[in-house]
């Protein structure tokens, strides 16, 4: 395991030469303006380049010891000196050919950073908004994944009812210990892997409200704990009114009034068993209404 061991061509199942012996990854990096805006940072690659000329994304080979993530980081840094520091990751979407897979790695950024070619592979860094991508001669992976891709940029946050989500959890005993309770299941949401109907990797951002005997359970990595001073659905309510207009919410709660209250917010909502079942658990509890895409 060294470092560029990955540099060399290969031949998917479907005949189709690739660069990156263990695959390759590249960094979609998205910003949002004030109205909303999707802005995309892109690469123009070098003349001399395997499909030279064409815009995509900063990235290249996978080495054998790394993942998406780190790989996509290093190739970034690499080719646009850009810096991980302050940057979210929102999901990993596999483009997979059998035998060599793309793993696009979509990260969210608070501001257009500043980018210029770091070494020989590009002429040009720049920042395009998502109306404008198409008009651009287009790297013909990116373009065969990108009117895909476009539809996961929006930043999606879940919001926990936690006190709700325990009830219909229905451990037994879960009601003389609320507290424990509560932090059984966000240890198990912090460890779990969401699943997305398009991402191979979800990393949503999780908010979790708590209240009453259970406002004392401590965070947890990947899972943000808002402690209610009052009623807990109104907290709900007013993480919600606090999102940004282009954020997606979706609400976790079987509680008919509180739905009505996000909804008229524009939050989507799913009862707990859409959460419990990806936790391998089954309940008959009632679950309202699916999310689109989810």
């Amino acid at each position: 395991m060294t470092a560029k061991d990955g540099d060399g061509w290969i031949e998917c199942a479907q005949g189709h030469r690739h660069w990156g012996l263990h695959g390759a990854s590249g960094l979609l990096l998205v910003h949002h303006d004030p109205a909303g805006i999707p802005y995309v940072l892109m690469q123009k690659r070098v003349w001399w380049s395997h499909h030279g000329g064409t815009w995509g994304l900063p990235g290249g080979a996978r080495d054998s010891h790394e993942d998406a993530l780190t790989s996509a980081l290093r190739e970034a840094r690499e080719e646009a000196a850009l810096d991980a520091d302050g940057l979210r990751v929102r999901g990993v979407y596999l483009d997979d050919h059998g035998g060599w897979a793309f793993e696009t790695v979509i990260a969210e950024s608070a501001e257009l950073l500043a980018a210029a070619p770091a070494n020989q592979e590009s002429t040009e860094l720049r920042w395009v908004a998502l109306p404008e991508i198409a008009a651009h001669e287009l790297h013909p992976g990116f373009a065969a994944t990108w009117g895909t891709i476009q539809g996961t940029l929006q930043p999606e946050t879940i919001v926990l009812d936690v006190a709700n989500i325990v009830g219909a959890r229905a451990q037994h005993g879960w009601w003389r210990d609320r507290a424990g309770a509560a932090a059984r299941l966000l240890e198990d949401v912090a460890g779990l892997g969401l699943r997305h109907p398009v991402l191979a990797q979800w990393f949503p951002r999780v908010v979790a409200i708590v209240e009453g005997a259970a406002k004392d359970v401590p965070g947890l990595p990947g899972v943000h704990v808002v402690r209610a001073t009052g009623s807990g659905d109104d907290t709900i309510v007013e993480v919600v009114r606090q999102a940004r207009p282009w954020e997606r919410m979706l609400v976790v709660t079987a509680d008919r009034g509180l739905r009505q209250r996000v909804g008229e917010l524009g939050a989507e909502c799913v009862g707990p068993k859409w959460l419990l079942s990806q936790l391998g658990e089954h309940h008959s509890v009632e679950d309202g209404l699916e999310p689109g895409h989810l």
